[in-house]
């Protein structure tokens, strides 16, 4: 079985393209260094998070240390702690704020988290070297040497529910490795695994990387009929996105995926001007985000309040009255 670290610190380059933020509260205080529990490195999700402390850094002074959790519970346990302040995290908020034992961690029971902001879609994706495995459909999976994504993760959740909406299951697999983006893109090029299952914005640069290897042809898998299945027995945790053609290369048109919402998350204690100040700053700077990926389009105040029934924060939830959005009943 390969094998990953629990987290990792990350300094960001990436973060040298941000340009200093404006219209912000200079008066507002800050702690000296914050923490922010972000996604997986190489996903588009872990570059805007270092854009993001940039942007606080310039901003407020204040510095904010990303740390990659590599699952869910890796990134919610330190805010439920009140060891970090944000977490970048899908579902597994949804199961923890339900108490739902989905990850296995028994003695958390439902916790009061809220909502900052829903980000861009996390789209699953199924990548497969198709030119030499001969894998076109989620049937094909079969037999096959497949990583599910870190044990734990949101990603292997949503792997192994779109696999059973197949009728498959791990025992199906010639063999389930349990790895992040970056450790199974770097698997299928030496050959050790057939394909594997990631979500994340589009595009991801550990699968970009993968797609311009020279000898790799990828292909991704459509499963977009799985979604009525996981949604039935799942709740409305999921629904139908496209991978549009051209986001890799050798993908050639649309590919109908599974996807849910990625979201920012904080403990339900976090001071409340600071929640107001990490919303403004998230959702006025949106510009600073696409600069460094192009799935912070998709950042917006209409798609920030939708994608969870997880209650808001007070501080998130008097910057979108403040600004007039429209909120779904059962966020308010």
């Amino acid at each position: 079985m390969l094998r990953r670290s629990f987290a990792i610190t990350a300094l960001g380059a990436i973060a040298a393209f941000v340009q200093p933020a404006s219209g912000i509260a200079q008066d507002v205080k800050l702690p000296a260094q914050m923490v922010w529990m972000g996604f997986d490195t190489g996903s588009a999700s872990f570059n805007m998070a270092v854009a993001m402390g940039q942007a606080f850094k310039n901003a407020y002074g204040s510095d904010l240390r990303l740390i990659a959790g590599s699952n869910d519970i890796a990134r919610l346990a330190p805010v439920r702690g009140g060891r970090a302040v944000l977490a970048q995290t899908g579902i597994g908020a949804y199961f923890a704020q339900e108490g739902i034992d989905e990850f296995g961690v028994k003695e958390w029971g439902p916790q009061k988290l809220r909502r900052v902001a829903s980000a861009h879609p996390s789209v699953h994706v199924t990548i497969v070297a198709a030119n030499d495995v001969g894998i076109k459909t989620l049937a094909d999976l079969k037999g096959k040497r497949v990583s599910t994504g870190a044990p734990g993760s949101g990603v292997e959740v949503k792997g192994l529910r779109v696999m059973e909406a197949y009728g498959l299951t791990p025992k199906d697999l010639k063999s389930q490795e349990r790895l992040s983006a970056a450790e199974s893109a770097g698997a299928l090029k030496d050959r050790k695994i057939d394909a594997f299952f990631w979500d994340g914005g589009l595009p991801t640069a550990a699968v970009l990387d993968l797609a311009a290897t020279p000898g790799i042809k990828i292909n991704m898998i459509p499963h977009g009929d799985a979604v009525a299945k996981m949604v039935a027995k799942y709740g409305p945790l999921y629904f139908v996105s496209n991978i549009p053609k051209g986001t890799y290369k050798g993908i050639d048109e649309d590919i109908p995926v599974a996807a849910a919402t990625n979201l920012l998350i904080a403990n339900e204690k976090l001071d409340e001007n600071l929640a107001y100040q990490i919303t403004k700053l998230f959702l006025e700077h949106t510009a600073d985000l696409v600069a460094v990926h192009k799935a912070a389009v998709e950042i917006t105040l209409k798609n920030a309040v939708v994608g969870s029934p997880i209650p808001f924060h007070p501080g998130a939830l008097r910057y979108y009255k403040e600004k007039g959005v429209r909120l779904p009943t059962a966020a308010k």
